[in-house]
């Protein structure tokens, strides 16, 4: 491997997407977080040299830690944007590219990363989208860009890319556009996640799916 780190930000566990609830209690969403960063890592570590976690919650690090990777406290009064930063200056010197993704996106494993990271010898900048026009993935040299997540960060992320002469190159994967924010994604998981640790918990959970023809295109329950 050409020295290629991942950089995954995490907020904390506790207490996050709450837009699930009351379909899963505030327990089961914490777990939901740690088996879909499961997913991202498990994924990642066949590809890239090393994984590094940012975070400023502890229980977050100290998970990181239990899943063998490596962690770094976020500074005080810090948001998102700053806090990839602070990973991208422990990466820089370190390695060659690194790649930025968020830990909510179980289904990457169906996505060619190893296509990807080839790709990224030749190219300087690679973006994968999200749904709702955020972005999933950036395949960078450290410090290429003052990144812009939150909002409308795809279309922001490639404007900085262009005036930089970075040539930003688009890659649409509906498996890593999915981040886990509602019921609906969660069907999503079941239907498109097989042997992933994610699904697996949402089955012990009860979780169902099945098509639905009202304003979501699935109709996701519990038995």
């Amino acid at each position: 491997m050409d020295d290629i780190y991942a950089i995954i930000p995490v907020t904390k566990f506790k207490n996050a997407k709450t837009r699930l609830s009351p379909f899963l209690s505030e327990d089961e969403r914490e777990k939901l977080l740690k088996v879909m960063l499961q997913d991202v890592t498990d994924t990642l570590k066949k590809y890239v040299d090393k994984i590094v976690l940012i975070s400023r919650d502890e229980e977050v690090l100290k998970y990181a830690e239990s899943l063998n990777l490596v962690t770094i406290l976020e500074d005080d009064n810090s948001n998102l944007n700053k806090a990839l930063k602070q990973a991208m200056k422990y990466c820089k010197g370190k390695a060659r590219k690194i790649i930025i993704v968020p830990s909510d996106i179980p289904l990457i494993g169906k996505t060619n990363i190893a296509m990807l990271i080839e790709a990224s010898k030749s190219l300087d900048f690679i973006i994968v989208p999200s749904k709702g026009g955020g972005t999933n993935m950036i395949i960078m040299k450290p410090l290429a860009i003052h990144t812009r997540f939150e909002g409308f960060s795809y279309e922001e992320h490639v404007k900085v890319a262009e005036k930089k002469n970075l040539n930003p190159q688009v890659h649409d994967s509906f498996f890593m556009a999915l981040d886990v924010n509602t019921t609906e994604d969660l069907g999503e998981i079941m239907i498109h996640g097989k042997n992933t640790h994610t699904r697996k918990y949402l089955k012990e959970l009860k979780v169902n799916v099945e098509p639905y023809r009202g304003s979501e295109r699935l109709k996701v329950t519990r038995s």
